[in-house]
């Protein structure tokens, strides 16, 4: 699976890495113990099977133009299924709306992207950061757990998770 992420600024993602230490502190799940170096925080924008020279081309022109847009993080967000998550809601302004937009429709209309994952659709999307995944479920975050905060997403990255690898799309 090839993934289209947006990535903050560099106080954003201070603050999203002492939300994971904080829990990890705390003895609950954190990203924090993830320790692939490509885990970073960040936004997923959309989803595909394969990515071309093609459309990573396209994807960078529309990256590189719209970026960077505001940030605003506010509050935490539960999903519950096979696996929990508890993350960081971001709170997404028109700019970062019609990105997401823009960016589904190029993998939408890509030949050969696959199907796009449902809950990246811009009718269910709940853009989000994640601060922990598991099985169980959460306890409450401790106390100094994320509340609001405002910055940029300033970079664009494409992660394939096959190989594990990202190339930057956009800074």
């Amino acid at each position: 699976m090839h993934s289209v992420e947006l990535l903050p600024d560099a106080a954003t993602e201070r603050a999203v890495r002492e939300a994971w230490r904080l829990l990890a502190d705390a003895g609950l799940p954190s990203l924090a113990g993830h320790r692939h170096p490509t885990n970073r925080p960040h936004l997923t924008l959309a989803s595909a099977d394969a990515l071309s020279g093609e459309v990573r081309a396209r994807l960078l022109h529309v990256l590189a133009e719209a970026l960077p847009v505001p940030l605003l993080l506010d509050g935490l967000v539960r999903f519950s299924g096979r696996t929990r998550v508890l993350a960081w809601a971001v709170r997404p302004d028109d700019a970062l709306l019609r990105l997401h937009e823009e960016v589904g429709r190029i993998l939408r209309e890509a030949p050969g992207s696959g199907r796009p994952n449902p809950l990246l659709d811009p009718v269910r999307w709940v853009p989000h950061v994640t601060l922990a995944r598991g099985r169980g479920a959460f306890p409450d975050p401790p106390a100094g757990a994320p509340g609001a905060l405002a910055g940029e997403w300033k970079t664009a990255r494409h992660y394939d998770s096959v190989t594990r690898t990202v190339a930057y799309l956009a800074s």
